[in-house]
């Protein structure tokens, strides 16, 4: 039959059923193939769901069967191009997808088996036996006749008996409570039910008195309605719980009460068993629930289980009445009666749990028994019936506003009397800044009166004004709430007696407001008089007016000032002009004034009294003519007031003056030092008309002389004074004052001025090192500060400026304070003093302790011993050591110079794999003795290069000295060659089977048995051992070869009798004359076997097996071999690695072995006795080998019928276990198991009235028995 997609001529000539005008034909295609593909992905989705479901109904396949048969034949009559194929096409597609649905969807099963290894006809090692498993192999839609329970094909089918079980429904198992919020709000109140399947349940609803009964009917499907809204309810709650938001409470919060039942719910079905069911009602309106009815779908009326009724009442309420602001306020100690007023309802009587929080601190209330005007009992086991009442109350809740800060009254939780609990509010943490409110919280401010006064002003302080000015009054509010600003401040002006003019302001009242968040008002004011406070408000509270409330305003007069010009007369003409000042004002007082000299530039000049009289002295240096002029005046109050005072015009003659041109020293005298010479130099300058001539005085220790210097034309001028002889001579102090000066006019002036005082050395300063000839050096570290003892001769402090004689050209200069100072130097070499100066004079340095030298402690240092055996390679400074053995003991000597103990750091590197050298360690050892002894390293084979890194000793202890490394250049290397042992070993210990009389030569040369490796250098001299251990003869053999790699090849060698023999290698040498390594006792030695032909032999000597046992045989000779048998006459070759050797039977019949070879198939022997007889296994059925399930009640009995197959007697075992719980589930827990034996008949029955799972566990007939006995030991041994 063709599949090719070609559609019969007719089809063809009609054409497609939907004409290509409309749409053509390659759109068709795609959209109905695009139609098949959604239809295959939402197979695929049902496929998961089965796959993950516990339903093993054949639903979805007859769904899938009729869709694709459907598709099919839509796709065949609209006759689309290239997709129209015949009928016999049609008719496979059909078939294709129905077996693909019955495999996905339980319709069909596949059973892969014991039954066709059966067929197959071919035996296997015991490893590779087939699982004995299944039973049919193909079986659609349950309609197979040899199903079984087990899928095991000889032990099928199953009978199950099962008990119809009693029904039960309780009402409300969890005991939880329940109320509604409102009129759309719903309960949903869970049944549990216990082997039921309800069709309808029927329940009453009464009113709390119960004065109104009514009852409702509910339907299955009604059932499962409200259970699927439930289950969309949860849903959408678990998915909007992360994303809200703790919004203000507006009516009354129930989610913790609904969360709280939909976890008890949750846990309920959790705990569910097997048979148990949750259901629920659903009411829309409170009352008393009871439970009347509930019938199942077997029309068997439920047991109900107590409690029988719940209560289901309206949720109790509570909140604040008023309606809630932004930001209430409240001042301190105000409104102390103050009440917030609760609405609170619910079933009485009620319980409220309430907290107030005030500054953070949070204190927690309860209370209970909250009810109207009604008696009686007040719990809800004592509430008769009758008397539950739902109420709505309003309680009042007393504030306190004593304390200051913030109050927070909240709403935690309210429960009725019957025990439902509505949580209201939430726990506050921390109060923000800023009150809040909501329905079930209140929250204010309390806050504190604010107080003001007048800062820095009140009585006996007034504040000062200017005519014409304002002054600023500050008022303060020392205690004043953030939330109370601005601050509104009432002040009343009163102005003050009026003066001469006549001139009066009128009296005011003003209020005044702060800035905001400011504590502090800046009142300006312009006019004279009194200020009062009169009241303070802030933002919410009245303050407090605090003293001082009062500051008095003072006007204060412009200052002037009287003045009278006096001319200053002397001898040379008026030498100046002098003023007498009365100031009137408020001191301190500051008069500018200004002097103009000739056609100059003014000269504007102030002077500060602080009393309200002066006097004014002006008395120029320069000759001129002069005008003086008052301009401004200034006191406290007023700046720079305008004078009108008298001017004076004068012409001014200076009077000389002289004085010494310097800075000054102590006691106010200028300072001179004179080291050589009979006289100094001192400068004068000199004021007034010239030519001068000025008197000057000398002044020794013992006697004055007096000098006088004619006719100075400059007004400096540099003059000679001779030194006292006395001073000269002995040195010493002696003084220079200048006495008078007389200037053109002959006017002569006494002079009075410091003097200079002059300090006449006649010995000049010193420098030397201390110390004797040939003992001024000192010995140091390196790089260690040495300290230089100075003698030193003068008046300190002394510049020294000295050099190193190693490098002349560089001076350095060193300040030194003291006679017997250290110079401090960090090189070594000698340093030479070049000169000396002190405080006053240059000085001379000594010759004979002009010089010191300085040495520095030799670094130590590490050579080899003469007496070691190396040889010194210039192009890279390195000692070459002699080559040595691996794992040798070797050293050197090494000399060492410096102050004992000492520490050597050096390094040992290696060459590597890449080219260069690696590190491979860095020790440290220590000696006390300089002659040393270094180990080397010689377990690597290689070369090892060793370099002198540090050395450290008493002086340079690398502990301190870290970081100062031997340059390389300097440092000490040696090196040596480690050659490697010669070892040998043989690649693998697979054992050599040889024939007798072969010679011992490679049997398989590309095999890499027998080969051994070398290490080493070549050539290589090899010495083995081949010992017959059945005869305990030995031969030697000696062997040289140049490669790493040799194959044993002795044919000189033959193996003359039968047995193992033992291969051993000796010893080993190369070209280096090391000894070998110590060989590894397993890798040098191998065996070799050496046989004559195979044999096989049976364990036991049985003549009948069974399909599934297992023969075991013992091979003779040497692994592999090869047994050749036959079952049924046909013939089959095994092979076998280990002996004994093991066949499971897999087929009835005849089995023969017929030869066995060994040794690469060689030494062939033929088996003539060996063969016995392969039964079939017998099976047994439980139900014809179908799947029955049977229900029966109590009193009935049950037949159960068991098919048995194969040769009689048999014997077999039953067992009853629980029953399934559904179709294709595997049986529970065994209750009992019965063993019966000899039965010769095929058929066999029993009856019982116990619920459960009958099925066969195994059977045994004339040959055989199944399931099989387990194997022995050695099969198990043998199979692992």
């Amino acid at each position: 039959m063709s599949s090719a997609p070609a559609a019969p001529p007719n089809a063809k000539a009609k054409g497609p059923l939907l004409p290509e005008t409309y749409l053509d034909a390659p759109s068709q295609r795609l959209y109905y193939l695009s139609l098949g593909l959604l239809c295959q992905a939402i197979k695929l989705f049902d496929f998961l769901h089965y796959i993950a479901s516990t339903d093993s109904s054949l639903g979805l396949c007859k769904k899938w069967l009729m869709v694709d048969f459907i598709y099919c034949v839509i796709l065949s009559n609209l006759r689309i191009p290239r997709l129209n194929h015949s009928f016999s096409v049609v008719l496979l597609q059909i078939a294709c997808l129905w077996f693909i649905n019955g495999l996905l969807f339980g319709g069909v099963s596949l059973n892969f088996g014991r039954g066709a290894s059966e067929r197959d006809g071919n035996l296997d090692v015991i490893n590779d036996l087939p699982s004995t498993s299944s039973g049919g192999f193909f079986d659609f839609l349950g309609l197979s006749s040899s199903y079984s329970g087990s899928n095991d094909a000889h032990l099928l089918g199953q009978h199950t008996v099962r008990m119809s079980p009693i029904s039960t429904a309780q009402l409300n198992p969890s005991g939880a409570t329940f109320c509604l919020t409102g009129s759309s709000d719903i309960a949903l109140v869970p049944i549990l039910l216990n082997n039921t399947n309800p069709t309808y349940i029927r329940y009453s609803l009464s009113s709390l008195d119960d004065t109104n009964v009514e009852h409702f009917d509910v339907s299955s499907k009604e059932l499962k309605a409200i259970e699927a809204s439930r289950l969309a309810a949860m849903q959408v709650v678990k998915s909007t719980v992360p994303s809200k938001v703790d919004d203000d409470y507006d009516e009354y919060d129930d989610d913790d009460e609904r969360e709280e039942n939909s976890s008890n719910n949750e846990r309920l079905h959790s705990s569910l068993q097997r048979t148990q069911a949750l259901n629920h009602l659903r009411l829309t309106k409170p009352g008393r629930l009871r439970l009347e009815r509930v019938m199942d779908s077997s029309g068997i009326e439920a047991r109900l289980q107590y409690p029988y009724e719940v209560l289901i009442a309206q949720c109790p309420k509570v909140q604040f009445v008023d309606e809630p602001t932004a930001a209430e306020v409240r001042c301190a100690g105000q409104d102390s009666d103050h009440q917030l007023m609760i609405d609170i309802s619910g079933v009485t009587p009620l319980s409220l749990r309430w907290f107030k929080m005030v500054n953070g601190r949070r204190e927690s209330f309860l209370v209970e028994g909250i009810e109207g005007d009604i008696g009686g009992p007040k719990s809800a086991e004592a509430l008769p019936r009758q008397r539950l009442a739902y109420q709505s109350l309003r309680i009042p809740l007393s504030v306190s506003t004593s304390a200051v800060g913030t109050h927070v009254y909240a709403l935690e939780e309210v429960s009725d009397a019957v025990g439902n609990i509505v949580r209201v509010g939430s726990d506050l943490p921390s109060v923000e800044s800023e009150a809040h409110a909501t329905t079930t919280t209140r929250s204010f401010q309390v806050l504190r009166r604010s107080t003001m006064s007048f800062k820095t002003c009140g009585p006996g302080q007034p504040t000062a004004l200017r005519i014409g000015g304002e002054a600023g009054l500050t008022l303060y509010a020392s205690d004043a709430d953030t939330f109370d600003l601005p601050l509104e401040v009432t002040v009343a002006y009163k102005p003050s007696e009026a003066d001469g003019s006549g001139k009066r302001d009128k009296p005011w009242v003003k209020t005044l407001t702060t800035q905001q968040h400011r504590r502090e008002l800046m009142l300006q004011a312009s006019s004279p008089g009194e200020y009062t406070i009169q009241k303070v408000k802030g933002r919410y509270c009245s303050g407090d007016v605090l003293a001082p409330e009062s500051c008095q305003v003072v006007e204060r007069p412009l200052p002037s000032a009287e003045i009278e010009w006096k001319k200053i007369h002397e001898c040379s003409g008026d030498t100046g002009v002098s003023a007498s000042l009365v100031m009137h004002g408020t001191p301190p007082f500051q008069v500018h004034y200004r002097i103009q000299r000739d056609k100059l530039p003014a000269q504007d000049i102030s002077k500060t009294f602080v009393t309200s009289r002066g006097e004014l002295t002006l008395q120029p240096e320069r000759s001129g003519h002069y005008v003086f002029s008052f301009l401004h005046i200034s006191d406290a109050n007023y700046k720079k007031v305008d004078l009108h005072g008298p001017s004076i015009d004068q012409i001014i003659h200076s009077p000389a003056s002289a004085d010494f041109v310097g800075d000054r020293g102590a006691k106010n005298k200028r300072q001179l030092s004179s080291c050589e010479g009979t006289s100094v130099d001192v400068e004068v300058e000199l004021k007034g008309s010239g030519p001068w001539n000025l008197e000057v005085q000398i002044v020794g220790p013992k006697s004055s002389d007096t000098m006088t210097v004619r006719d100075i034309e400059t007004p400096r001028k540099t003059i000679q004074v001779p030194i006292p002889h006395t001073v000269d001579k002995q040195g010493g102090t002696f003084e220079i004052d200048l006495v008078s000066v007389e200037d053109k006019y002959k006017c002569k002036r006494p002079v009075s001025v410091p003097g200079v005082s002059v300090n006449v050395r006649r010995v000049k300063p010193t420098a030397k090192f201390y110390g004797e000839n040939g003992k001024r050096h000192v010995t140091v570290l390196e790089n260690e500060k040495a300290n230089l003892p100075m003698r030193l001769t003068g008046d300190g402090p002394w510049k020294v400026r000295y050099h190193r004689l190693e490098s002349p050209q560089q001076i350095f200069v060193a300040k030194l304070d003291t006679p017997n100072s250290f110079l401090g130097v960090t090189d070594k070499g000698m340093y030479e003093i070049i000169e000396v100066t002190d405080s006053q004079c240059p000085g001379t340095v000594v010759s004979e302790g002009s010089t010191y030298r300085v040495d520095w402690i030799p670094r130590p240092f590490a050579k080899l011993s003469k007496h070691t055996n190396a040889t010194f390679e210039s192009y890279n400074g390195s000692h070459i050591l002699a080559p040595i053995c691996q794992g040798m003991v070797d050293h050197v000597d090494l000399d060492l110079s410096g102050r004992p103990p000492f520490e050597i750091m050096y390094n040992i590197a290696q060459d590597s794999d890449t080219g260069g050298t690696k590190l491979i360690d860095q020790p440290t050892f220590n000696s006390i003795q300089p002659h040393t002894r270094l180990q080397l390293q010689t377990s690597n084979p290689g070369r090892v290069y060793y370099e002198v890194k540090q050395i450290g000793d008493a002086s340079y202890p690398l502990a301190k000295h870290r970081n100062a490394v031997i340059p390389r250049s300097e440092r000490l290397l040696f090196e040596q060659q480690v050659s490697m042992r010669p070892s040998a070993y043989f690649k693998n210990r697979n054992r050599i089977p040889y024939c007798l009389n072969d010679q011992f030569i490679p049997l398989d040369h590309l095999s890499s048995d027998g080969t051994i490796i070398f290490e080493g250098t070549p050539p290589f001299k090899l010495r083995l051992t081949i010992k017959n251990v059945a005869s305990s003869l030995v031969d030697h053999r000696t062997i040289e070869t140049y490669s790493s790699m040799w194959k044993i090849d002795l044919p000189s060698y033959t193996f003359q009798a039968v047995g193992p023999y033992l291969i051993v290698i000796d010893s080993v040498s190369d070209a280096s004359g090391c000894d070998h390594a110590s060989l590894d006792p397993l890798g040098s030695t191998i065996w070799v076997d050496v046989a004559e032909t195979a044999a096989i032999l049976p364990f036991d000597r049985r003549e009948d097996y069974c399909v599934g046992d297992v023969a075991q045989f013992q091979l003779e000779g040497i692994p592999p071999w090869s047994i050749s048998y036959k079952i049924n006459g046909r013939a089959h070759v095994q092979e076998a690695k280990t002996s004994p050797f093991s066949l499971a039977q897999l087929q009835p019949g005849e089995f023969t072995i017929t030869s066995i070879s060994h040794q690469q198939k060689m030494c062939k022997a033929a088996v003539t006795d060996l063969h016995f007889g392969v039964h079939a296994l017998p099976s047994a059925q439980v139900g014809h080998g179908k799947r029955i399930y049977q229900d029966i009640h109590e009193g009935d009995q049950a037949e159960i019928l068991f098919t048995l197959i194969g040769e009689p007697p048999f014997t077999f075992t039953y067992q009853r276990s629980e029953p399934v719980t559904r179709k294709g589930g595997k049986p529970g827990k065994v209750l009992e198991t019965h063993t019966v034996s000899r039965i010769y008949s095929k058929e066999y029955s029993i009856y019982s009235a116990l619920e459960g799972t009958w099925t066969v566990t195994s059977i045994s007939d004339r040959y055989c028995r199944y399931p099989p006995a387990q194997p022995d030991a050695a099969l198990e041994k043998q199979k692992r």
